[in-house]
Protein backbone atom coordinates (compact mmCIF):
# COMPACT_ATOMS: atom_id res chain seq x y z
CA UNK A 1 0.00 0.00 0.00
CA UNK A 2 0.90 3.98 -0.66
CA UNK A 3 0.15 6.40 1.91
CA UNK A 4 0.41 10.00 0.75
CA UNK A 5 1.66 12.74 2.83
CA UNK A 6 0.84 16.19 2.21
CA UNK A 7 0.87 19.33 3.73
CA UNK A 8 1.24 22.56 2.85
CA UNK A 9 4.37 22.61 0.50
CA UNK A 10 5.19 19.00 1.82
CA UNK A 11 4.02 16.52 -0.23
CA UNK A 12 5.97 12.62 -0.68
CA UNK A 13 4.69 8.99 -0.57
CA UNK A 14 5.15 6.51 2.06
CA UNK A 15 5.11 3.23 1.10
CA UNK A 16 4.25 -0.05 2.37
CA UNK A 17 5.31 -3.27 0.62
CA UNK A 18 6.67 -6.33 1.72
CA UNK A 19 9.69 -6.56 -1.16
CA UNK A 20 10.24 -3.03 -1.35
CA UNK A 21 13.95 -3.01 -0.13
CA UNK A 22 14.45 -4.85 -3.74
CA UNK A 23 13.06 -2.24 -5.69
CA UNK A 24 14.14 1.49 -4.65
CA UNK A 25 14.71 2.77 -7.76
CA UNK A 26 11.14 2.44 -8.75
CA UNK A 27 10.12 4.98 -6.03
CA UNK A 28 13.38 7.00 -5.12
CA UNK A 29 15.70 9.34 -7.94
CA UNK A 30 19.49 7.36 -7.67
CA UNK A 31 20.77 8.43 -10.49
CA UNK A 32 23.21 10.80 -8.57
CA UNK A 33 25.50 11.21 -5.57
CA UNK A 34 23.76 8.84 -2.47
CA UNK A 35 25.01 8.68 0.79
CA UNK A 36 23.88 6.06 2.50
CA UNK A 37 23.70 5.88 6.11
CA UNK A 38 23.39 3.19 8.65
CA UNK A 39 24.90 1.49 11.43
CA UNK A 40 27.19 -1.94 11.67
CA UNK A 41 24.05 -3.51 13.37
CA UNK A 42 22.07 -3.46 9.86
CA UNK A 43 22.46 -6.66 7.94
CA UNK A 44 25.06 -7.11 5.20
CA UNK A 45 22.44 -8.21 2.98
CA UNK A 46 20.27 -5.15 3.06
CA UNK A 47 23.08 -2.53 2.53
CA UNK A 48 24.47 -4.97 -0.63
CA UNK A 49 20.59 -4.59 -2.14
CA UNK A 50 20.52 -0.72 -1.69
CA UNK A 51 23.68 0.09 -2.77
CA UNK A 52 23.32 -1.88 -5.60
CA UNK A 53 20.78 0.02 -6.91
CA UNK A 54 22.53 2.91 -6.71
CA UNK A 55 25.04 3.22 -9.34
CA UNK A 56 26.93 5.95 -7.46
CA UNK A 57 26.54 5.23 -3.61
CA UNK A 58 29.05 5.98 -1.02
CA UNK A 59 28.45 4.30 2.48
CA UNK A 60 28.92 5.70 5.86
CA UNK A 61 28.32 3.14 9.07
CA UNK A 62 28.50 3.91 12.62
CA UNK A 63 28.39 1.99 15.66
CA UNK A 64 24.42 1.21 16.62
CA UNK A 65 22.84 2.22 19.49
CA UNK A 66 21.37 5.68 21.13
CA UNK A 67 24.88 7.16 22.80
CA UNK A 68 26.38 7.17 19.15
CA UNK A 69 23.49 9.81 17.99
CA UNK A 70 25.85 12.34 18.60
CA UNK A 71 27.30 15.29 17.41
CA UNK A 72 30.52 13.47 16.20
CA UNK A 73 29.16 11.06 14.28
CA UNK A 74 26.82 13.79 12.89
CA UNK A 75 29.90 15.81 12.37
CA UNK A 76 31.67 12.67 10.67
CA UNK A 77 28.96 12.38 8.01
CA UNK A 78 29.00 16.09 7.10
CA UNK A 79 32.56 15.84 6.49
CA UNK A 80 31.97 12.51 4.77
CA UNK A 81 29.66 14.63 2.48
CA UNK A 82 32.26 17.54 1.55
CA UNK A 83 34.95 15.09 1.02
CA UNK A 84 32.89 13.18 -1.52
CA UNK A 85 31.94 16.72 -2.99
CA UNK A 86 27.88 15.95 -2.67
CA UNK A 87 26.04 19.15 -4.05
CA UNK A 88 22.64 20.38 -3.26
CA UNK A 89 21.14 18.17 -6.04
CA UNK A 90 22.17 14.65 -4.32
CA UNK A 91 20.48 12.60 -1.77
CA UNK A 92 21.33 10.86 1.38
CA UNK A 93 19.00 7.91 2.27
CA UNK A 94 19.04 6.45 5.85
CA UNK A 95 18.65 2.22 6.08
CA UNK A 96 18.39 1.10 9.67
CA UNK A 97 15.94 1.97 12.96
CA UNK A 98 15.29 5.24 14.68
CA UNK A 99 18.56 6.67 15.25
CA UNK A 100 19.93 5.91 12.04
CA UNK A 101 16.86 8.30 10.44
CA UNK A 102 17.15 11.06 12.95
CA UNK A 103 20.79 11.56 12.66
CA UNK A 104 21.31 11.40 8.73
CA UNK A 105 18.12 13.66 8.19
CA UNK A 106 19.69 16.36 10.51
CA UNK A 107 22.84 15.60 8.38
CA UNK A 108 20.86 16.10 5.31
CA UNK A 109 19.10 19.50 6.75
CA UNK A 110 21.98 20.91 7.62
CA UNK A 111 24.28 20.13 4.36
CA UNK A 112 24.20 23.08 2.13
CA UNK A 113 21.22 24.28 3.71
CA UNK A 114 19.58 21.43 2.96
CA UNK A 115 19.36 18.20 0.69
CA UNK A 116 17.47 15.52 -0.34
CA UNK A 117 16.85 12.56 2.28
CA UNK A 118 15.08 9.66 2.26
CA UNK A 119 14.10 7.09 5.29
CA UNK A 120 14.25 3.32 4.68
CA UNK A 121 13.12 1.72 8.19
CA UNK A 122 14.47 -1.53 9.16
CA UNK A 123 13.24 -1.47 12.75
CA UNK A 124 9.70 -1.55 13.81
CA UNK A 125 9.90 1.62 16.18
CA UNK A 126 11.30 3.66 13.27
CA UNK A 127 8.65 2.03 10.60
CA UNK A 128 5.61 2.82 12.96
CA UNK A 129 6.70 6.42 14.38
CA UNK A 130 10.22 7.87 13.72
CA UNK A 131 10.61 7.48 10.08
CA UNK A 132 7.13 9.55 9.33
CA UNK A 133 7.15 13.48 10.68
CA UNK A 134 10.22 14.96 9.73
CA UNK A 135 11.64 15.01 12.91
CA UNK A 136 15.18 14.85 12.64
CA UNK A 137 18.40 15.25 15.36
CA UNK A 138 20.49 14.53 17.89
CA UNK A 139 21.37 13.73 21.43
CA UNK A 140 23.34 16.31 23.36
CA UNK A 141 24.55 17.51 26.47
CA UNK A 142 22.96 14.42 27.88
CA UNK A 143 19.49 15.31 26.38
CA UNK A 144 18.20 13.54 24.22
CA UNK A 145 16.88 14.81 20.40
CA UNK A 146 17.71 18.07 22.68
CA UNK A 147 19.70 19.63 18.81
CA UNK A 148 17.75 18.67 15.65
CA UNK A 149 15.21 20.25 12.67
CA UNK A 150 12.22 19.44 10.81
CA UNK A 151 13.48 17.95 7.93
CA UNK A 152 10.56 15.96 5.75
CA UNK A 153 11.87 12.98 3.68
CA UNK A 154 11.45 12.90 0.04
CA UNK A 155 9.82 9.36 0.29
CA UNK A 156 9.42 6.35 2.80
CA UNK A 157 9.71 3.33 1.91
CA UNK A 158 9.14 0.47 4.83
CA UNK A 159 9.44 -3.49 3.76
CA UNK A 160 7.70 -5.52 6.47
CA UNK A 161 9.95 -7.93 5.60
CA UNK A 162 13.39 -6.74 7.17
CA UNK A 163 11.88 -6.98 10.18
CA UNK A 164 12.31 -11.15 10.19
CA UNK A 165 15.75 -10.13 11.37
CA UNK A 166 14.92 -8.39 14.50
CA UNK A 167 14.59 -9.92 17.44
CA UNK A 168 11.80 -10.26 20.09
CA UNK A 169 12.86 -7.34 22.53
CA UNK A 170 13.47 -5.06 19.27
CA UNK A 171 10.24 -6.30 17.68
CA UNK A 172 8.43 -5.46 21.29
CA UNK A 173 9.92 -2.01 21.69
CA UNK A 174 8.93 -1.12 18.67
CA UNK A 175 5.02 -2.06 19.14
CA UNK A 176 5.09 0.21 22.27
CA UNK A 177 5.16 3.00 20.02
CA UNK A 178 2.12 1.50 18.18
CA UNK A 179 0.66 1.06 21.64
CA UNK A 180 0.86 4.35 22.03
CA UNK A 181 -0.85 6.01 19.00
CA UNK A 182 -3.61 3.42 19.46
CA UNK A 183 -4.29 4.01 22.97
CA UNK A 184 -5.11 7.50 22.04
CA UNK A 185 -6.25 7.62 18.66
CA UNK A 186 -7.30 4.20 17.38
CA UNK A 187 -9.39 1.96 19.83
CA UNK A 188 -9.92 -1.01 17.45
CA UNK A 189 -5.81 -0.72 16.71
CA UNK A 190 -5.61 -1.54 20.17
CA UNK A 191 -7.72 -4.05 20.63
CA UNK A 192 -6.04 -5.78 17.55
CA UNK A 193 -2.70 -6.04 19.40
CA UNK A 194 -4.14 -6.81 22.64
CA UNK A 195 -6.10 -9.91 21.39
CA UNK A 196 -4.31 -11.10 18.77
CA UNK A 197 -1.51 -14.72 19.41
CA UNK A 198 0.38 -14.06 16.16
CA UNK A 199 1.92 -10.84 16.37
CA UNK A 200 3.98 -11.20 13.28
CA UNK A 201 1.06 -12.50 10.91
CA UNK A 202 -0.49 -9.10 11.89
CA UNK A 203 2.32 -6.93 11.77
CA UNK A 204 1.51 -5.37 8.23
CA UNK A 205 -1.78 -3.94 9.23
CA UNK A 206 -0.46 -2.66 12.62
CA UNK A 207 1.92 -0.94 10.37
CA UNK A 208 -0.17 0.86 8.49
CA UNK A 209 -2.77 2.00 11.01
CA UNK A 210 0.11 3.18 13.24
CA UNK A 211 1.43 4.85 10.49
CA UNK A 212 -1.67 6.17 9.15
CA UNK A 213 -2.22 7.91 12.91
CA UNK A 214 0.79 9.24 12.80
CA UNK A 215 0.65 10.89 8.92
CA UNK A 216 -2.59 12.18 9.89
CA UNK A 217 -1.45 13.99 12.74
CA UNK A 218 1.75 15.48 11.40
CA UNK A 219 -0.46 16.50 8.28
CA UNK A 220 -2.71 18.41 10.64
CA UNK A 221 0.23 19.85 12.74
CA UNK A 222 3.58 19.65 10.94
CA UNK A 223 5.92 21.88 13.32
CA UNK A 224 4.21 20.25 16.65
CA UNK A 225 2.19 23.51 17.49
CA UNK A 226 -1.18 22.05 18.43
CA UNK A 227 -2.66 18.34 18.04
CA UNK A 228 0.91 16.30 17.33
CA UNK A 229 1.71 16.93 21.03
CA UNK A 230 -0.64 13.87 21.13
CA UNK A 231 2.17 12.04 19.78
CA UNK A 232 4.24 12.44 23.34
CA UNK A 233 2.21 10.25 25.29
CA UNK A 234 4.65 8.76 27.37
CA UNK A 235 7.05 10.69 26.29
CA UNK A 236 7.92 12.98 28.95
CA UNK A 237 8.49 10.89 31.25
CA UNK A 238 10.00 8.26 28.93
CA UNK A 239 12.66 10.25 27.76
CA UNK A 240 13.86 11.08 31.25
CA UNK A 241 14.04 7.46 31.90
CA UNK A 242 15.72 6.70 28.86
CA UNK A 243 18.35 9.33 29.62
CA UNK A 244 18.72 8.16 32.96
CA UNK A 245 19.04 4.47 32.06
CA UNK A 246 22.14 4.79 29.99
CA UNK A 247 21.15 2.65 27.55
CA UNK A 248 19.99 -0.07 29.90
CA UNK A 249 16.57 0.22 28.56
CA UNK A 250 15.43 0.59 25.06
CA UNK A 251 13.16 3.71 23.53
CA UNK A 252 10.10 1.59 23.28
CA UNK A 253 10.73 0.74 26.94
CA UNK A 254 10.84 3.43 28.28
CA UNK A 255 8.05 5.17 26.28
CA UNK A 256 5.61 1.88 27.87
CA UNK A 257 6.60 3.17 31.66
CA UNK A 258 5.84 6.48 30.67
CA UNK A 259 2.40 5.21 29.41
CA UNK A 260 1.75 3.80 32.76
CA UNK A 261 2.32 7.59 34.52
CA UNK A 262 0.15 9.33 32.07
CA UNK A 263 -3.20 6.76 31.90
CA UNK A 264 -5.75 6.64 34.56
CA UNK A 265 -8.79 3.92 35.44
CA UNK A 266 -9.31 1.22 33.07
CA UNK A 267 -7.19 2.39 30.49
CA UNK A 268 -4.26 2.48 32.57
CA UNK A 269 -4.88 -1.30 33.43
CA UNK A 270 -5.64 -2.32 29.83
CA UNK A 271 -2.13 -0.82 28.85
CA UNK A 272 -0.53 -2.21 31.79
CA UNK A 273 -1.77 -5.56 30.77
CA UNK A 274 -0.65 -5.06 26.95
CA UNK A 275 2.76 -4.14 27.64
CA UNK A 276 3.29 -6.77 30.11
CA UNK A 277 1.70 -9.05 27.01
CA UNK A 278 4.73 -8.22 25.25
CA UNK A 279 7.47 -8.37 27.99
CA UNK A 280 7.53 -4.78 27.98
CA UNK A 281 8.52 -2.99 31.69
CA UNK A 282 5.76 -1.37 33.60
CA UNK A 283 7.82 0.18 37.07
CA UNK A 284 10.59 2.65 37.37
CA UNK A 285 12.27 2.74 40.21
CA UNK A 286 14.51 5.95 39.45
CA UNK A 287 15.40 8.83 41.71
CA UNK A 288 12.61 10.92 41.57
CA UNK A 289 14.55 14.25 41.67
CA UNK A 290 17.07 13.14 39.06
CA UNK A 291 14.31 12.09 36.35
CA UNK A 292 12.91 15.96 37.25
CA UNK A 293 16.14 17.42 36.83
CA UNK A 294 15.72 16.12 32.79
CA UNK A 295 12.33 17.02 32.80
CA UNK A 296 13.61 20.06 33.33
CA UNK A 297 15.09 20.46 29.83
CA UNK A 298 12.14 18.66 27.86
CA UNK A 299 11.72 20.68 24.64
CA UNK A 300 7.55 20.79 25.55
CA UNK A 301 8.02 22.63 28.79
CA UNK A 302 6.62 26.46 28.68
CA UNK A 303 8.47 28.27 31.72
CA UNK A 304 6.82 26.21 34.77
CA UNK A 305 4.44 24.07 32.79
CA UNK A 306 5.14 21.08 30.83
CA UNK A 307 2.35 19.83 28.54
CA UNK A 308 1.84 15.81 29.05
CA UNK A 309 -1.10 13.71 27.44
CA UNK A 310 -3.25 11.56 29.07
CA UNK A 311 -5.50 8.96 28.33
CA UNK A 312 -8.63 7.53 30.38
CA UNK A 313 -10.32 5.66 27.82
CA UNK A 314 -8.48 3.95 25.21
CA UNK A 315 -8.74 5.74 21.66
CA UNK A 316 -8.93 9.17 23.39
CA UNK A 317 -7.01 11.85 24.85
CA UNK A 318 -6.34 15.21 27.13
CA UNK A 319 -3.83 17.68 27.32
CA UNK A 320 -3.25 18.89 30.84
CA UNK A 321 -0.37 21.44 31.76
CA UNK A 322 1.42 19.87 34.98
CA UNK A 323 4.12 21.81 36.87
CA UNK A 324 7.52 20.28 37.91
CA UNK A 325 6.12 19.55 41.15
CA UNK A 326 2.85 17.71 40.07
CA UNK A 327 5.07 15.53 37.66
CA UNK A 328 7.48 14.95 40.94
CA UNK A 329 4.25 13.56 42.91
CA UNK A 330 3.21 11.67 39.91
CA UNK A 331 6.51 10.18 39.80
CA UNK A 332 6.39 8.94 43.63
CA UNK A 333 2.66 7.27 42.89
CA UNK A 334 3.47 3.87 44.54
CA UNK A 335 0.62 2.37 43.04
CA UNK A 336 2.81 1.84 40.10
Amino acid sequence: MIEHFHSGTIDYDIVIRRGALGCIGNRLNVDRNIMVVTDDGIPADYIRRLIAQCPHSRLFTFPQGEKNKNIDNFKAILEKLLEYGFTRKDAVIALGGGVTGDMAGFAASCYMRGIDFYNIPTTLLAQVDSSVGGKTGIDFGGIKNSVGTFHHPKAVIIDPDTLETLDRRLLHEGLAEAIKMASTSDSGLFELIESTDDLRGNIDTIIARAVNIKKKVVEEDPDEKGIRKLLNFGHTIGHAIESLSGGELLHGECVAIGMIYMSDGEARERIRRVLKKYGLPTTCNMDTDALLSLIRHDKKREESTVTTVHVEKIGSYSFRKMTLHELGNCLKNKEL
